[in-house]
């Protein structure tokens, strides 16, 4: 009997196995006709990039617009190569929806093109897509079942299925979840778009046009769900966002680099990245402050000590300077100039534009003086029309008077950010009329830090153009005598003088738009004119590790996007800047007064739960009212710590690297600075690994207030493996859910 039973188990196993083989071979048919068409796309859209390129029967800005509208169609259907299709919706009254990358028709059109065609993949920003990432058992949405595919490059290798609506097959279909997470890290940070989950989903789609604000702890997916918002959004609202793009701003260059593939992959590419440190064109730095520094210039006060140190070079004379004019001197003196810096200031210009405002006054008053003494001899004021003329000549004049000009330069000087800053920095005195703190003062040159960054920025908007951007330069208008200069050769040819009816250049074109002609056209992609214009505004805004940012840095982001249009990711408790964030209100209601969205993400998908829970620990110690992220899955490998003597550091470090490189995947050493092979806690900020080996962790606590935070981010980065090496004692929060070594090998094998 028992064998019978047996052998029905087993043939009833294989019956469900070739049921599932059959549908497997069934599910890459239609994948592999979706790549088929995919591919009769990009062919045909190719075509017509050739034929647009060797068009010539068009103007040419027409022409130009087909090509970069073309390269972009490329680039959007180039992505798709790796998963085009995710899976498929069931719906209940039987009908079938695969869910991918991008949407394709059956005649090869591009999901935006409409019409009566069957639809082979619906690209999952689409309303339509939401039930594959938010249904659920309780909740089927009028779904049957969830098919979740599993790829590898065009192939599809297995799928597992979630059956809805019905409460005995109500467990979770985490297969392909946790196969995702699961797998090994690569160099960069993969798209999270085929495993996206319900808590996610709800941030990604949702409805706010302005600041939304996601908060979450280590590993619950805050950098990809921005990501994916930033694609929703370009699919929803292309129209409002069109034409000025979307900037992501994450904490350093090694974590723009690992997540700046995700976008592109999603078929998304008029995206600035920048960090901190480049979101002022021309200034590149990575040079840090120390905390007290980096805290007194991240202050929302230092906008009053900006505004004050410029103001403080707008002068009144100590005594009066002689000007000679039209035979006499007349002096420029206190009221004179006082007059003249009232009106300058009250046209709330920048400095260097209200320059003007400034010299009109002055060189009006000494002017007018000038005719007053000459009209006492020999000119009647009453002769208005004659008197015009020479205050105009007079005003000429001063304009070649290099005692007026050095006047002009004393009391309202053209000025430079970098100028301002360096003088503040090096005066005492300068630094003690502003207002400012004495942490601000040095007396070296040192170059710029990050932290500069943002004051540099807040002088550029308190000082406007410079130099030869200045109006006062002439830029424009040599360009325009240029033109001038051609025009009047054009016009004095002797020829022309033969034929009296002869149509002039002049009467078909002013000089100006000569010049206009000889301007270059701008050929750049739109985030290249984006990234090198500070200027720029942007409809979207990306703030990753947002944390981190001061008050004086999120001033320059919300100068980038006057529309206020924001995602915000961050987690408060794993701040690690002394300038950073102790609250999202503290840094947003000044912009945006109780108008901002708040939410959280509660699941882990990274860290595996038994390094959560060492984590926790140390959590709980600094923070003790954030909850941490609950971990959806376990590794199996118990993090370990083991203590080391001086000399043997080099030799543990190198152990764990050499083994480690045997396995697949990632991983990383963080520690002080003098462990061989460290990296800091800092360069980790956002980014993941398959295994972490945290050295000197007392002494990564000690390292400044935000030490145990610091800690925290550093034990979070893992996603399978966590090792400690340590040389003191170990920290009690450590020693709970640890395997404590007592020496050999950092692993065994």
């Amino acid at each position: 009997m028992r064998d019978d039973q047996t052998r029905d188990d087993q043939t009833r196993d294989d019956e469900t196995r070739d049921d599932y083989e059959r549908e497997l071979d069934a599910e890459r048919r239609y994948v592999d006709e979706l790549y088929r068409r995919l591919d009769a796309e990009r062919a045909s859209v190719r075509g017509r990039y050739r034929d647009a390129l060797r068009s010539d029967g068009r103007l040419l800005v027409e022409r130009d617009a087909e090509v970069r509208a073309l390269a972009k169609e490329i680039a959007r259907l180039d992505v798709a190569d790796n998963a085009l299709c995710f899976g498929r919706l069931d719906a209940e009254d039987g009908a079938r929806t695969y869910v991918g990358r991008l949407g394709l028709f059956d005649d090869g059109e591009d999901f935006t093109a409409g019409g009566d065609v069957e639809q082979l993949l619906l690209d999952w920003r689409a309303p339509a897509a939401r039930p594959f990432y938010t249904a659920t058992a309780a909740h089927p949405e009028g779904m049957r079942r969830r098919r979740r595919f599993l790829t590898r490059g065009r192939r599809v290798t297995e799928f597992t299925d979630d059956v809805l609506g019905r409460p005995h097959d109500g467990e979770r279909g985490d297969a392909a979840l946790l196969a995702a997470v699961n797998a090994p890290r690569g160099d960069g940070m993969r798209d999270i778009v085929a495993t996206i989950q319900s808590e996610q989903d709800e941030v990604i789609r949702l409805d706010h046009p302005g600041v939304l604000v996601v908060e979450g702890g280590p590993g619950t997916g805050k950098t990809a769900v921005a990501l994916h918002r930033v694609a929703y959004l370009l699919y929803t609202e292309r129209a409002r966002i069109a034409g000025h793009g979307v900037l992501v701003v994450g904490p350093t260059s090694s974590f723009i680099d690992h997540i700046s593939r995700v976008l592109p992959s999603l078929g998304e590419s008029d995206i600035v990245f920048a960090t901190p440190a480049t979101l002022l064109p021309g200034v590149r730095t990575t040079a840090e402050d120390t905390p007290a520094v980096a805290a007194a210039k991240g202050a929302a006060g230092m906008v009053t000590v900006l505004a004050a140190a410029v103001a403080d070079r707008q002068r009144l004379p100590e005594r009066p300077i002689p000007i000679t004019l039209g035979g006499t001197t007349i002096p420029i003196d206190t009221r004179t100039a006082e007059w003249a810096r009232d009106e300058a200031r009250g046209s709330e210009l920048p400095h260097n534009d209200a320059r003007a405002v400034f010299h009109d006054i002055v060189s009006w008053v000494l002017a007018e003086r000038a005719l007053q003494r000459m009209g006492d001899e020999w000119l009647d004021e009453s002769d208005g029309a004659e008197w015009d003329r020479l205050r105009a000549s007079l005003v000429g004049e001063l304009a070649e008077n290099d005692t007026y000009a050095a006047a002009l330069d004393e009391l309202w000087p053209l000025l430079t950010p970098q100028g301002v800053l360096a003088e503040l920095y090096t005066s005492p005195e300068r630094l003690r009329t502003a207002g400012g703190e004495e942490a601000l003062a040095r007396t070296d040159g040192h170059a710029w830090t990050v932290s500069d960054v943002p004051l540099l920025d807040e002088l550029t908007e308190l000082l406007g153009e410079t130099g030869a951007d200045s109006p006062a330069a002439g830029g424009d208008d040599a360009e325009a005598r240029y033109a001038e200069d051609v025009l009047d050769s054009l016009v004095s040819r002797q020829d022309s003088m033969d034929d009296e009816d002869h149509l002039y250049a002049t009467d078909l074109l002013y000089a100006e738009d000569l010049a206009g002609r000889f301007e270059e056209r701008d050929t750049r992609e739109l985030a290249e004119r984006a990234a090198a214009e500070r200027d720029w505004t942007y409809r979207h805004v990306v703030v990753d590790e947002a944390q981190e940012l001061s008050a004086m840095q999120w001033r320059v982001l919300m100068r980038r996007c006057p529309s206020r249009s924001f995602t915000v990711v961050g987690d408060l408790a794993q701040r690690r800047s002394a300038a950073g964030a102790r609250s999202w209100s503290e840094m947003l209601d000044p912009y945006v007064p109780g108008r901002w969205a708040y939410r959280t993400l509660s699941v882990n998908y990274r860290t595996p739960a038994e390094i959560m829970a060492v984590a926790a620990g140390v959590l709980a110690e600094f923070a003790p009212e954030i909850a941490p992220p609950e971990s959806v899955r376990a590794s199996g490998e118990a993090p370990w710590a083991r203590r080391v003597a001086d000399d043997e550091v080099a030799d543990a470090v190198a152990e764990f690297v050499r083994d480690e490189s045997l396995r697949e995947g990632t991983s990383i050493v963080i520690g002080p600075p003098d462990v061989p092979g460290a990296v800091p806690v800092a360069r980790t900020k956002g980014l993941e690994f398959d295994a972490v080996l945290v050295v000197d962790p007392d002494r990564i606590v000690a390292d400044g207030p935000r030490g145990a935070a610091e800690l925290y981010v550093a034990l979070t980065r893992a996603t399978q493996r966590l090792g400690i090496l340590y040389r003191g004692e170990l920290p009690p929060t450590l020693a709970r859910g640890m395997e404590v070594r007592s020496g050999g090998r950092v692993r065994g094998r």
